[in-house]
């Protein structure tokens, strides 16, 4: 929904390949420290990917919890565990 609203301000977007998301997700998973800036993805990247580009990939990470975006960076939080799921929902709240 916030893609295509993204969309309508902004035709000139350059919209990102499933390739380009791919490999921002690789670079995020792979990275050392736990928060990385926008200009450290960047470099971090194997190919250059416009600002724009970036930040739709960026805003559509966030949007599927993939990542969190904060003042400091942004830091990847998906963890596919099928054990955590499971702890998660038969867990209580305290």
């Amino acid at each position: 929904m916030a893609v295509k609203k993204m969309a309508q301000k902004n035709k000139a977007t350059h919209w990102p390949t499933l390739n380009t998301v791919i490999m921002v997700e690789e670079t995020l998973k792979k990275m050392e420290g736990s928060v990385m800036s926008v200009a450290e993805i960047k470099r971090k990247l194997p190919r250059q990917v416009n600002h724009a580009t970036l930040m739709l990939v960026l805003k559509y990470l966030e949007e599927s919890n993939k990542i969190y975006v904060s003042l400091k960076g942004v830091t990847w939080i998906h963890n596919p565990s099928l054990k955590l799921r499971k702890a998660i929902a038969n867990g209580f709240e305290i």
